[in-house]
């Protein structure tokens, strides 16, 4: 969870569009509203950055657009090359002192375990207190290697910075040595994914999928473009199903699709206050639901209550009606799972 403002704006991302950071347009494509409807927007110099522009030029370009231009309520982060990258530090040298206080996070490619992370979080207590940062910026880590996948849970915890964990299906299947990472991949990499999601959420961090790889094109057909928006569709549902909060896109097109995905319907959101309201008006303990004649528990309602957090990250459920219901779940149960979850800033 990316939290911003001072703790008073939190956001558990939908979506994160990753794009070239050497290039001012698609700064300027990202940080514009109409064009990048996503809720997270990430400036790359690593896989996206041709050769011929990391150091200097790419580091230039970053720089200007963090400093001049406007993303609105987007959370903006960058990612550096690589930690064993001879481009790593000053890539980070470069945003962090000369952009300061103008975005919120790194985030960290090829992580290996949690002492990578530690030696970041060391490194940006530096370069924060010289150049005066209000806040601290927060740390996301793409999970993109077996070595990082075995030590997912001691990398969510090795600093306060952490944020979430980011599924890279490419790398990591380049690891594995596996060619296919398109079709049926919620299956082919179900434990890999679910690792992720157990991690983060054991540390109460977000936690992100993967891209889909397709994009449509103009000159394609009808039908191509509906196969593919399919594709991306189920992807991300079945990703959803895994415990995934939001995912990667590569291109704006992706996003509405993907957002729509990653939230629930406003039908979801009144079953799930119903729910809620008739369980406290029973006074709690299992029960039948008089609507469907399904049973329901205090179990039950955490469930809703993590539907009510969704809906309150698309602006549908007011923080102040999250909170109440959670103070309730806590005076039955002793603890608040989103709390726990860190679903409430």
């Amino acid at each position: 969870m990316f939290v911003l403002e001072n703790g008073a704006r939190f956001v558990i991302p939908r979506t994160e569009m990753t794009y070239p950071g050497h290039n001012l347009k698609l700064h300027q494509n990202a940080a514009d509203p109409q064009k990048s409807p996503v809720d997270h927007v990430m400036a790359d110099f690593e896989d996206a950055c041709p050769y011929e522009f990391k150091g200097e030029k790419s580091r230039k370009v970053m720089v200007e657009a963090l400093n001049t231009l406007d993303f609105g309520r987007k959370v903006v982060t960058v990612r550096p090359n690589n930690i064993h990258s001879p481009f790593f530090k000053g890539d980070i040298e470069a945003i962090v002192l000369g952009a300061p206080n103008r975005f919120h996070g790194i985030m960290l490619p090829k992580t290996r375990n949690g002492e990578e992370i530690k030696q970041v979080a060391r490194l940006l207590d530096d370069l924060e207190k010289r150049a005066g940062w209000k806040y601290q910026l927060q740390i996301e880590s793409l999970i993109e290697t077996p070595q990082a996948l075995v030590h997912a849970y001691e990398i969510a915890t090795a600093s306060p910075r952490m944020a979430g964990l980011v599924f890279g299906i490419a790398d990591f299947a380049a690891n594995l040595g596996i060619r296919e990472i398109v079709e049926n991949q919620n299956q082919n990499f179900h434990y890999a994914k679910q690792a992720v999601v157990v991690a983060a959420k054991a540390a109460g961090l977000h936690a992100v999928d993967n891209v889909y790889l397709r994009l449509w094109r103009k000159e394609d057909s009808p039908e191509r473009v509906a196969e593919l928006q399919r594709g991306l569709r189920e992807k991300n549902q079945g990703a959803a199903n895994l415990g995934m909060d939001g995912t990667w896109v590569i291109h704006p097109q992706q996003a509405p699709i993907c957002n729509e995905v990653f939230t629930p319907t406003t039908d979801q959101v009144e079953e799930a206050r119903r729910v809620i309201r008739l369980y406290h008006e029973k006074g709690g303990g299992s029960m039948a639901d008089p609507k469907s004649g399904e049973m329901i528990d205090e179990a039950t309602i955490k469930i809703a209550l993590m539907d009510l957090a969704k809906g309150a990250q698309a602006g549908m459920v007011s923080q102040a009606e999250l909170k109440e219901w959670s103070e309730k779940s806590r005076a039955i149960t002793g603890y608040d799972i989103l709390e726990l979850m860190r679903r409430v800033a």
